[in-house]
């Protein structure tokens, strides 16, 4: 057999094997990928190209690894499926971030996510101000779950004849308790205005503000570093 043919041969057997593998798994693989799922994904990937290149080995031994791999990954999956512990544990489980307009830092910090990410994860679900979320919920697929504060849940105006004006989009001013001077200097605003806002919201530390903005007309919004909040931020437990 020529290298060619055999490298055909393999990449065929590669190719269907880890489709075959891929439909016992289940569509979750793709549509909810998982930091366990997208690793999985790479592995597979790995192998199966190993799989139709390497001609240095036996294909066996490749498509033997190929198949216990899928293996593992199905035994994991109902695992997951059959034990919640088990779930939390490989899986991971969805955190709030956001609740009633303040970011949970210690939170968004166990996942490694900067206020960045998180405002374009806020925008990626048409949502600009923070403070218009009551619960921000991170997905264990890194995506974030919003429910909006009452009255700021969206409707068309046309559709109630009322004549509405147009919000700006908030300035960040303090990220993490630095000071965003570019922005201050765009809405032509100093240091000292700051402070003095800041003083008059009883905060006397930059260090203390995890975040905030200015809206179209220069009213300052804060997120604390500690926001003492009293309901439990665990989801994925029932409430007592």
């Amino acid at each position: 057999m020529t290298v060619i043919a055999e490298v055909f041969l393999q990449t065929m057997l590669a190719f269907f094997t880890i489709l075959f593998i891929t439909r016992i798994l289940g569509r979750q693989q793709v549509a909810q990928l998982t930091l366990f799922d997208y690793i999985n994904g790479i592995t597979f990937g790995s192998i199966a190209a190993t799989l139709a290149t390497d001609l240095n080995q036996r294909t066996w031994h490749h498509l033997l690894g190929l198949v216990l791999f899928g293996s593992l990954t199905f035994i994991m999956q109902y695992i997951c499926l059959k034990h919640r512990r088990a779930s939390k544990i490989i899986q991971g489980e969805p955190v709030i971030v956001i609740q009633d307009g303040k970011i949970l830092e210690k939170n968004l910090a166990r996942f490694h996510y900067s206020v960045d990410d998180l405002t374009h994860l806020l925008r990626k679900k048409d949502i600009f101000d923070v403070k218009s979320v009551k619960f921000g919920i991170l997905e264990t697929t890194g995506e974030i779950s919003v429910l909006k504060m009452a009255g700021k849940e969206f409707i068309r105006a046309e559709d109630i004849n009322l004549q509405t004006k147009q919000e700006d989009m908030p300035t960040e001013v303090i990220v993490t308790g630095s000071i965003i001077y570019e922005n201050l200097q765009k809405r032509g605003l100093t240091v000292k205005w700051l402070v003095s806002q800041l003083k008059m919201m009883n905060v006397t530390n930059l260090k203390d503000v995890f975040y905030a903005t200015l809206d179209g007309d220069n009213r300052l919004s804060i997120d604390r570093e500690e926001d003492h909040l009293k309901r439990n931020d665990n989801i994925t437990e029932e409430q007592n």
